[in-house]
């Protein structure tokens, strides 16, 4: 398979400093950009075009999270991770909160009111400024498990920075897959979460 950290020269390594990454892309980026071979020959463009459009793929990856440690546990596995919907250890309360606050969400925001009553869309309005109040509170929990995750992913770096050389016998013993696979996970809920809440706060406030 493709390894995304060798197109952009990047070592492998759970965390990546998103502006490092981002300046590593343009500048190989530019090197082969279509234009430079504007003039060239057929193939000469198409190789520039391919090569392109590898990099951009690649950035797609590793600059998202959740993406990149897939790819990284793939990579070092050898083959997909398995069973990646499972719930993370220690978030099944907030994984039932949300579901149960984003379903009641949705009831509010399908009852049309049948009244031009000012006072019953004050009453309304109020409910909404509740609701947004819970979500945005949720939100905060949402937003401090994914900096604990981060963290960990940090922490972790120096475990790929001192492994053994890919394609060694004792790298996969050296690295910390499952606990890598488990920051996965929750990276994967963390970011579904911030969509659901953002959505419905979203809707709460038009």
């Amino acid at each position: 398979m493709t390894d995304c950290f060798e197109l952009l020269q990047e070592p492998r390594r759970p965390w990546i400093d998103g502006d490092a990454l981002k300046a590593r892309f343009l500048e190989l980026s530019a090197a082969v950009h279509p234009d430079r071979v504007h003039g060239g020959t057929e193939s000469q463009r198409a190789q520039a075009n391919a090569r392109s459009a590898e990099l951009n793929a690649a950035y797609n990856i590793l600059r998202e999270t959740r993406d990149r440690l897939f790819h990284l546990l793939e990579l070092e596995r050898g083959a997909p991770s398995r069973d990646i919907q499972r719930i993370p250890a220690g978030t099944m309360d907030l994984f039932v909160e949300i579901g149960q606050c984003c379903r009641d969400v949705d009831s509010f925001l399908a009852k049309t009111p049948n009244s031009d009553s000012p006072m019953l869309k004050l009453q309304r309005m109020r409910q909404a400024l509740e609701w947004s109040d819970r979500l945005m509170a949720l939100q905060r929990q949402v937003h401090a498990r994914r900096e604990t995750v981060e963290a960990t992913l940090r922490q972790m770096n120096g475990a790929w920075e001192s492994a053994p050389t890919p394609g060694s016998a004792e790298r996969k013993g050296h690295l910390p897959l499952e606990s890598l696979e488990e920051a996965a996970r929750a990276i994967s809920y963390v970011s579904r979460w911030t969509s659901q809440l953002q959505e419905r706060l979203g809707q709460l406030a038009a």
